[in-house]
């Protein structure tokens, strides 16, 4: 008996370092959430086993802050320790950036201008509203790179819940797509087109330096396709993909034919067009505060025809629109009042493609309405108007005065309007059967399958200028919201060019479940009751009933 004991404690004791040398060498994680929140994507996965040295990451959501954003901040770090796991070069650090009693509005001006806007929290609880100054920004470097990665995607039509809701369920593609930044060696080219009377460098700005993070960018004119069209069409096909940015002069056949023979050798486009001409700064520019708009000729109509879309000649009114603000009164009492403008439609994406998922609403102004046309291509609507909307032909003339009238809300009956389409498949050429402007040495009819883009408004990608200065695109300085103009044109890039491995993160559903605030307040004295309460009650019931049992048992 003795040696069976013995030969059993030393089995136990074998058993044990086993285990230990099993849990020292040999590591896994088991993800048992519905939603596999805990569980990196296999294109996260890739992009960060890229790293060969360390990658540092500050996260300045730290501090004393509701529970919404407790959520955020728990989300990130276990977010963070998934990728530590796949390559042990993630080395991360929580910051609170106020800590030390330090002036929050210096350091908040600090972050603004390092390009890190902090959030102005406005909490509720017990009753009381107090302001908060927040900080949901990470800052990742890597060797002699660093990039600005944001934990908040926000929302202006979302509650705060929502809006954590939907920042938890975009962190993994916001550190995947800063990952990739870092360790993504740019090698792809986007040409800016440039002759045809394009919007001006400083409104594109921001939209070159955003996307100057994945891609090279360099500008290209077709000026001299009219003398050597074949030299200009070669170096035309050196670019992977080209943006062609509010044209406002006609394009000429040769200019035409090397687009068209540029798609037909499997280039990608961005065309972010105007069907109307018509420019909100021409309101402001005489007594009456009056412009005409007409439509924009611009010669393209049977290229988009033959490419399967129709930009009509109107213009797009949605009631869910931006609004115009206009400074009221003279000298000290003059203010800034926000007045409807139904001329600027304000778009909240209703697709599930990831080129659109979970952005911001995207701000129009002075759109046109597109129809799709059956040729064999892939339409995917990106972005559409309203149902209530209103469609108005050209030529028209635009009063601001419309701000001070009170709309006729049952003629917003036109239903929702194509504004932004995505074309994917094997493009028919627009010279097929036709003769050609010029000739080059093998004229294609038919394009390998490839893709773009067209928006019929060419202000989608316009950032405003200010005392010299671009401001970032789709920011409105007067209202401080941000809307959602360079994430889809980013998306958009990302896509044409390949990296939709990135945006399929997108799709990626997390659920988180929170506490009805407005109730917790209100029943916030019911619940600590029954809390503190209940447990004391069903303690003395069962203290009660047993001595009453025992008496009954023992005492005779």
């Amino acid at each position: 008996m003795k040696n069976k004991g013995i030969i059993s404690l030393l089995a136990l004791i074998l058993l044990l370092l086993l285990v230990n040398f099993v849990a020292a060498n040999y590591f896994t994680r088991f993800d048992l959430t519905q939603d596999n929140r805990y569980t990196l994507s296999e294109e996260s996965e890739k992009i960060i086993q890229k790293a060969d040295a360390p990658i540092f990451i500050t996260i300045y959501l730290q501090g004393d802050f509701p529970a919404e954003f407790k959520r955020l901040q728990n989300e990130t770090r276990y977010l963070l320790e998934e990728f530590s796991v796949v390559n042990s070069e993630v080395k991360y650090e929580f910051i609170n950036p106020l800590e030390g009693e330090k002036d929050a509005q210096a350091v908040g001006e600090d972050f603004y201008r390092s390009g890190m806007p902090p959030e102005n929290l406005n909490t509720y609880q017990n009753g009381k509203t107090s302001k908060q100054l927040i900080f949901p920004w990470a800052m990742a470097r890597y060797k002699d790179r660093e990039i600005k990665i944001p934990l908040l995607q926000k929302n202006i039509q979302q509650k705060t819940d929502a809006v954590i809701t939907n920042s938890v369920a975009q962190l993994e593609y916001a550190f995947a797509d800063g990952f990739h930044k870092l360790l993504q060696k740019k090698s792809k080219k986007i040409a800016v087109m440039r002759g045809n009377g394009e919007l001006p460098n400083g409104n594109l700005a921001d939209f070159v330096k955003s996307g100057q993070s994945y891609y090279n960018f360099a500008p290209f004119t077709l000026d001299s396709v009219a003398s050597t069209p074949k030299k200009t069409l070669k170096k035309l096909q050196e670019y992977d993909l080209i943006v062609e940015a509010k044209p406002t002069e006609n394009f000429t056949e040769k200019e035409k034919y090397s687009l068209d023979q540029y798609v037909m050798n499997g280039g990608k486009m961005l065309w972010l067009m105007d069907g109307v001409s018509a420019e909100k700064d021409s309101l402001f520019g005489n007594a009456e505060n009056t412009m005409l708009a007409f439509p924009k000729m611009l010669r393209l109509t049977d290229f988009f025809f033959k490419y399967g879309i129709r930009i009509n000649p109107s213009l797009v009114k949605d009631f869910k629109s931006a609004p115009l603000v206009l400074s009221r009164g003279r000298g000290r009492q003059a203010q800034m009042t926000p007045l409807p403008w139904f001329y600027m439609p304000l778009v909240s994406p209703k697709s599930e493609n990831p080129i659109v998922k979970g952005i911001e609403a995207v701000k129009f102004d002075f759109a046109s309405p597109m129809d799709t046309l059956t040729n064999g291509i892939n339409k995917t609507i990106l972005l559409k108007s309203s149902q209530q909307t209103k469609v108005m032909g050209t030529p028209r003339q635009i009063n601001l005065s419309d701000t001070r009238k009170k709309p006729d809300f049952k003629t917003f009956n036109n239903g929702g309007k194509i504004l932004a389409v995505l074309l994917e498949g094997k493009f028919t050429s627009v010279y097929a059967n036709r003769v050609k402007p010029f000739q080059i040495d093998k004229s294609i009819d038919q394009s390998p399958k490839t893709k773009m883009i067209v928006v019929s408004d060419g202000d989608v990608v316009k950032n405003e200028v200010s005392r010299g200065k671009p401001q970032r695109l789709g920011y409105d300085r007067y209202s401080g919201k941000t809307y959602g103009n360079k994430a889809f044109l980013l998306n958009s890039l990302n896509y044409l060019l390949g990296d939709g491995q990135l945006l399929a993160l997108r799709s990626k559903e997390v659920k988180l479940h929170f506490l009805d605030s407005e109730k917790v307040s209100v029943q916030n004295l019911k619940w600590k009751l029954i809390n503190l309460a209940a447990p004391l009650l069903a303690l003395g019931i069962f203290g009660f009933g047993f001595t009453y049992l025992r008496k009954r048992r023992y005492v005779k």
